[in-house]
């Protein structure tokens, strides 16, 4: 058998295996496994950084909190403001000192309103995330039982392939092997393919000279652009 009918029966075969791993890999099993897995392994992370986060807000309400308390206590320096009136003091320093600690304690009461807007949204969105994790921990262990069942089937379909595949490759060069491997492991498929009018049936590219030559004499050669192996049909 000529070295190109043989590559090309064992591309026929391993189309066999490719087709196998790409219905494994976008089975609604592999799916439904796969984002779980990620969901969960990602969810401690998020949780920690919420908690983190819950501190932090917690932690300037109290400032703030503070800080309002300590400047309402101020205002009791104007309870006596008749007596400092009677005694001759100046009514508008005194109306515009408590005016501006009314407007500053106006403002950091809207500060701190929204903080715990803030941290009431954030509580609810970690209950949520919580109670997902725990949901998803649940259908993780179905998701898992039925991908490693479905898991079982395929991997035996890709024994069977690959057994047959390794009797092909036993009647092919192993440099060529080498080179068919390192191509495929770059998802490059189908690795080998005609050429058409001195084409590339793939890519289009046109042959160089010494391709032309090889083709002409029976050889395989590669395709310049795509790194196909090309034949004379």
């Amino acid at each position: 058998m000529a070295k190109v009918e043989k590559l090309l029966k064992y591309q026929a075969e391993d189309s066999k295996l490719l087709n196998i791993e790409r219905e494994a890999a976008n089975s609604e099993q592999w799916k439904n496994y796969s984002q779980a897995k990620s969901f969960l392994t990602k969810a401690p992370e998020k949780l920690d950084a919420m908690d983190a986060k819950a501190l932090e807000l917690n932690s300037i309400l109290e400032k703030l909190t503070k800080k309002y308390e300590e400047i309402a206590e101020t205002l009791k320096d104007f309870e006596n403001l008749d007596e400092l009136v009677e005694e001759g003091a100046d009514i508008s320093f005194y109306k515009k000192n408590a005016t501006q600690i009314a407007e500053r304690l106006k403002s950091i009461k809207s500060e701190i309103n929204a903080l715990v807007k803030t941290i009431k949204e954030a509580d609810e969105e970690y209950k949520a995330l919580k109670k997902k994790t725990i949901s998803v921990q649940k259908q993780y262990a179905e998701y898992s039982a039925a991908y490693s069942e479905y898991k079982k089937v395929k991997l035996d379909e890709m024994e069977t392939v690959k057994t047959e595949l390794k009797k092909l490759a036993k009647d092919i060069d192993a440099e060529v092997m080498k080179r068919y491997e390192m191509k495929r492991s770059e998802r490059i498929f189908p690795i080998i393919c005609a050429v058409k009018n001195d084409r590339c049936s793939k890519c289009g590219m046109e042959l160089s000279i010494v391709g032309k030559e090889k083709i002409a004499g029976g050889e395989v050669t590669e395709c310049e652009n795509c790194h196909r192996f090309l034949y004379k049909e």
